[in-house]
């Protein structure tokens, strides 16, 4: 049994009787231990070519594994498209990339229906958005129109051309960026395509250590990406995401979910609150992270740990609020620090 701390704190070592834990059964284990080696694996194979970022290349294994699709916004040339590039092959999966421009059409990125004059029929040409991994380039650089066309694939996972639906594969993630400085000729993306990203991320400038390994390692021929080489196949990145409903996540923790999302619901600086949408989501790579651990059960902790990627894309402040300098940073920030979390009964 349960109860709610009436003050905010965290949950580490928790009792394996209290919140967070239920029985399990030898394949629940299995499925666990398979499942932090092959997220090991992934994650040390990208750090061989992408040097002081580990938290990052965690958290976008994490998206990976939750079916999930990240919106990178940072400056130009820090490896945007070497992440991704890296993901793919270390999964043995397609990359396809992107360059997000005014002039871009929805088709270029689906695909179109195309006359075969032999065949007398149309047949569809997939276009770069039928790959594994695919990176979105300065996707705030096109067009509402040209935007939309990302939304049914990340959210149904199919392309419809001509009436007729196209399957995408699986694994299937998108990997958008955008510039933060420039502003000039760019179409903000509507509070709907933000929400189907599960996280939100900036990458950030190396160390001097880091940068002087990544110098060390494009001394040889080609690219260092180019050299990687598959470390697990993309049918177990597909069983990494169906064992993640495994993860026990007990009723006090999904009353802590229930109650961040209300408390941004009813902020005052917020004009738009958590979508069940993204309470889903936090729940689910709340499930990853604890995975990831080598853990069956979900902890607060894992909640809180990765709130700050998941929600502040999510949210909107007022316009009061904006012309203060709040953030939706700022208001995760607060809630998480406000809202009291699960702990196991004393006993």
């Amino acid at each position: 049994m349960s109860t709610i701390d009436d003050s905010p704190g965290t949950s580490r070592g928790m009792p394996a009787d209290g919140v967070v834990q239920d029985p399990a059964s030898p394949n629940d284990n299995d499925a666990a231990t398979e499942f932090q080696r092959d997220f090991a694996s992934i994650v040390a194979n990208i750090e061989k070519v992408i040097r002081g970022k580990s938290d990052v290349i965690h958290l976008l294994v994490l998206a990976l594994a939750c079916d999930g699709h990240v919106l990178i916004e940072d400056v130009p040339g820090i490896g945007k498209t070497s992440l991704g590039k890296a993901l793919a092959r270390s999964v043995d999966g397609r990359f396809g990339r992107v360059q997000f421009t005014p002039d871009l059409l929805p088709t270029d990125v689906t695909g179109m229906s195309v006359w075969n004059r032999a065949g007398e029929t149309f047949e569809f040409r997939p276009g770069p958005i039928f790959s594994d991994v695919l990176l979105a380039d300065e996707i705030n650089r096109a067009s509402p129109k040209t935007q939309s066309a990302l939304l049914e694939a990340m959210a149904e996972r199919q392309v419809t051309s001509d009436g007729v639906t196209h399957e995408l594969g699986s694994p299937f993630m998108v990997i958008a960026t955008q510039n933060p400085i420039e502003h000039e000729g760019t179409y903000s993306l509507p509070e709907a395509q933000l929400d189907r990203f599960l996280m939100q991320l900036a990458i950030g400038y190396p160390d001097r250590e880091a940068e002087n390994l990544i110098l060390e390692s494009h001394e040889g021929p080609g690219n260092a990406v180019d050299r990687l080489t598959a470390v697990v196949s993309a049918e177990a990145v597909r069983e990494m995401s169906r064992s993640l409903e495994q993860v026990y996540v007990a009723a006090p923790l999904r009353q802590y979910l229930l109650n961040l999302a209300g408390a941004t619901r009813g902020h005052p600086s917020l004009l738009l609150g958590l979508s069940p949408r993204g309470v889903l989501a936090l729940q689910r790579v709340a499930r990853a992270q604890a995975a990831a651990h080598g853990r069956r059960y979900s902890t607060p902790d894992d909640v809180k740990e990765l709130a700050r990627v998941v929600l502040p894309h999510r949210l909107l402040v007022t316009p009061e609020a904006r012309m203060r300098g709040v953030q939706t940073s700022d208001v995760v920030t607060e809630i998480l620090d406000s809202v009291p979390v699960p702990r196991p009964e004393r006993r």
